[in-house]
């Protein structure tokens, strides 16, 4: 198995993150036991989640997916295996959100009691906080970090601005976000390719891009309005099932024929040879997802293969 480096850290991950962000919603106990153990053996290492997966969904509070991975890594007594990222600061209830430096070392304990670890590879901001000034933040990051709580600080869903001006206030105290993480997709691709990607290019960041699937899109499986009844994240993927989405499918189909794979594997593939992209990070609900999605790993696409799809990406 390939091992990247992750921006400037000391950490190797293999080309493919496994989401968390179905642990507790999607998957019950067992399931997601099975998920991890299998992603595992495979030779796979790094797990993402959040303290907010999952409060959004009907009947849970958040803080599922976290006490889950903490369950299974201490039953299998694992925790020197798996890379843990997760990330903390949208809002947990009243008082409990934000990335100041009152909150976000709670948010910090309350993540490392539900993962039942001493420490967190990388912890990152789920997104910028305006109410606090950067440098209040980052102080914040680098005070969990001297106190071995986090190995590297990252940040989730910034803008080029928010991300230029939060590196350009590290250090002296500061902590430096070194890896981060952005929507990006072959059907989304507008928020990370141009200013974000030069820029996590230029300072060397390690890049985990979420939503790698377009909510399930790019998996094929969604053709028409019908395939949507049902689905978690329908309306996500409703507004990408127009003719240029389609056309796209179309794409992924004739690539994925070319190698005897899926429209997963292409897409998950695309992601890993864009030369910015550490890996990718793609969520599975059953056994037979994870192992069509892991086989992205040894499939490499074409220039030609390449071209195709990003010539009718919807951008």
């Amino acid at each position: 198995m390939e091992m990247r480096k992750l921006g400037q850290t000391e950490l190797r991950i293999a080309p493919l993150v496994l989401g968390g962000n179905v642990f507790g919603w999607n998957t019950d106990r067992d399931t997601t036991f099975a998920i991890l153990d299998a992603f595992l053996d495979a030779g796979f290492n790094a797990v993402d989640s959040a303290d907010v997966y999952n409060r959004y969904a009907p009947g849970l509070v958040g803080g599922e997916s976290e006490t889950l991975i903490g369950d299974w890594m201490k039953d299998r007594g694992n925790r020197d295996q798996v890379i843990v990222v997760t990330k903390g600061g949208l809002p947990m209830g009243e008082g409990l959100e934000g990335l100041g430096r009152d909150y976000l070392p709670r948010a910090c304990e309350a993540s490392l009691k539900r993962l039942q670890t001493d420490h967190i590879d990388v912890y990152m901001s789920h997104r910028a906080d305006p109410d606090t000034p950067i440098q209040e933040t980052l102080e914040a990051f680098q005070g969990l970090i001297d106190a071995g709580k986090i190995r590297h600080a990252g940040a989730s869903n910034y803008t080029p601005d928010e991300l230029s001006g939060a590196l350009a206030a590290a250090g002296g105290g500061c902590a430096r976000y070194e890896v981060v993480q952005p929507l990006y997709n072959l059907a989304q691709r507008q928020a990370y390719e141009g200013a974000l990607e030069q820029l996590c290019t230029e300072q060397g960041l390690g890049v985990i891009t979420y939503y790698a699937l377009a909510a399930g899109f790019l998996t094929g499986k969604y053709r028409q309005e019908a395939d949507l009844e049902g689905a978690s994240r329908g309306g996500v993927v409703a507004k990408l099932l127009n003719p240029t989405g389609l056309a796209l499918l179309e794409a992924l189909d004739d690539v994925a024929g070319r190698h005897a794979a899926t429209p997963a594997q292409v897409s998950l593939a695309w992601l890993m040879a864009r030369s910015s992209v550490t890996a990718p990070i793609a969520s599975v609900t059953n056994l037979q997802q994870l192992k069509d999605i892991l086989a992205s790993a040894r499939l490499e696409l074409s220039a030609d293969d390449m071209a195709a799809l990003e010539g009718v990406s919807i951008g």
